[in-house]
């Protein structure tokens, strides 16, 4: 029996299959481009070469899962493909969903609710979910929230300096986003460091086309980057993370943008990109970088010094110096270029960073990039499906 983890994005759906306690993926799937006449999709069983799905024109997230759940059904090992749970990422919880919870219709109905706070996000991954229920009728599906892990944040932390009317209406406040990538990846830090998770100071950066920080202090959340939207605090691959508020009025003044314009800016046409003019792909600006592209350059310097800004930050609400910094997702795992000039800019904080150790990003050395008796930097792999997986099963228990 095998447990289905589905993450539905805007236009991509993704699929990976665990069998209980195991933390590397029986199968995974892709599908990208859904709802368009470009729809692509691939499967991949174990560690195998990547096998081509069959989509159909212009698909929707229904027909994405159905399409990839036949690719791998089309291999012998799966043929009887049996799942005994259902979890989904879900992207926002607001302020209702502290942990992971079964589906029933007023969970669901919770998450439809919640799509003013994640347009984007929200209707794809309800969308799963009724997908899911069709096609695997009485099986049990867990939601498991991005924002989950970061309600343990103080008001004080979380609240914004508007009318508390809005608040009380709207619910605006910050929520955090990558809630089950930091939560993983720091536990998994505590455990190779040899730290009590419940007695200890972490911070994790998950770097990747998304980005964002978090503090967290004896085994919970007390502040992150990551605000009402996922645009809110670093810069990425293409958000532009905290801008000046009025800048949407003086765009809209002065360069005669719309709001959803100047929204998409910010969102699709800023950050790496915008800065670069070149590309959202760390691995192609750092190769221009080292050419000596001056966009490139100024792109990864200012990711870098405004990440190193950011994770000092974080030290007020652990009360102290790190215990530990922990670098996660495609870039904070695979760039020691960023570890290493993030690193240069936390002198304060002592770390003695290894040149070797950080090439190969702690390859020899349980992921460990520091040396010396200052805090130690750690390169951690996230494994958000296994996490998902996990919250699941302890859902699930059969």
């Amino acid at each position: 029996m095998l447990t289905l983890i589905i993450n539905c994005g805007s236009s991509s759906v993704k699929l990976a299959l665990f069998e209980r306690d195991r933390s590397e993926p029986v199968a995974t799937a892709m599908v990208d481009r859904v709802a368009t006449d470009a729809i692509e999709g691939s499967y991949r069983i174990g560690d195998g070469p990547r096998q081509a799905l069959s989509c159909p024109a212009y698909g929707d997230h229904a027909a994405a899962l159905d399409a990839a759940l036949s690719g791998l059904r089309s291999e012998p090992a799966l043929h009887d493909l049996r799942v005994s749970a259902v979890g989904h990422r879900i992207v926002h919880g607001g302020q209702k969903f502290s942990a992971p919870a079964l589906v029933d219709p007023e969970v669901l109905a919770e998450i439809r609710a919640l799509a003013p706070l994640a347009p984007v996000h929200a209707i794809p991954n309800a969308l799963g979910i009724e997908a899911a229920t069709r096609l695997f009728p009485g099986v049990p599906q867990v939601a498991v929230f991005d924002t989950a892990f970061h309600q343990s944040i103080a008001p004080e932390v979380y609240r914004y300096a508007i009318p508390d009317d809005l608040y009380e209406r709207f619910q605006i406040r910050r929520y955090g986003f990558h809630g089950t990538s930091h939560a993983y990846v720091a536990e998994e830090a505590a455990r190779r460091l040899g730290l009590d998770f419940k007695n200890c100071r972490l911070i994790s950066a998950h770097l990747g086309n998304g980005c964002s920080a978090t503090a967290v202090l004896n085994g919970e959340s007390v502040d992150t980057s990551m605000g009402l939207t996922p645009l809110e605090g670093l810069v990425m691959g293409t958000r532009s993370g905290n801008v000046d508020p009025n800048l949407h009025n003086f765009l809209a003044q002065q360069a005669g943008l719309s709001l959803d314009e100047i929204t998409d800016l910010l969102n699709r046409k800023s950050g790496l990109t915008g800065l670069s003019g070149i590309s959202n792909d760390l691995r192609v600006l750092t190769d221009e970088y080292h050419a000596g592209n001056k966009s490139a350059k100024l792109a990864v310097d200012v990711f870098c010094f405004r990440l190193a800004r950011e994770l000092a930050g974080l030290t007020v609400a652990l009360g102290g110096m790190p215990d530990a910094l922990i670098f996660t997702g495609g870039i904070g795992e695979n760039s020691c270029l960023v570890r290493g000039l993030t690193l240069s800019h936390l002198s304060a904080f002592n770390f003695e960073l290894d040149p070797e150790r950080n090439k190969t990003a702690g390859a020899d050395t349980n992921g460990i990039i520091s040396s010396g008796s200052g805090p130690t930097a750690i390169v951690v792999p996230t494994n958000e499906e296994f996490a998902i997986a996990h919250a699941t099963a302890a859902l699930c228990p059969f």
